[in-house]
């Protein structure tokens, strides 16, 4: 897996700063371009981290387009990693398919 872009943004609650990291991944699946999201939050006090929560969907679609719109959507929401499955489920139930019109691609030819 290859992290070809980041988003990061941070808010600060009672003394403790949530720093958002959300992070567009790629990598090889059945010969094709694979792109997916992960998500991790880091919660620092005085600049040391005292948590640490991540999560990712690895194989959301060969369209990376379609994978930056989702990322892009979890950044301006500020998208916990702990929802982030709850968020885009029904995105990746529908971009799945992406990967079969490859597939359809490469048996026609």
């Amino acid at each position: 897996m290859e992290i070809i872009e980041s988003l990061i943004s941070s808010i600060s609650r009672e003394g403790t700063e949530m720093k958002y990291m959300y992070r567009l991944t790629k990598s090889n699946y059945k010969g094709d371009q694979a792109y997916g999201i992960e998500v991790e939050r880091q919660d620092l006090k005085g600049g040391q981290a005292i948590n640490i929560e991540r999560d990712n969907i690895n194989r959301i679609s060969n369209n990376k387009y379609k994978v930056n719109e989702l990322l892009k959507l979890l950044y301006k929401n500020q998208v916990s990693p702990i929802h982030l499955v709850e968020i885009l489920g029904e995105y990746v139930d529908g971009y799945i398919y992406d990967f079969n019109d490859i597939q359809n691609e490469i048996s026609i030819n």
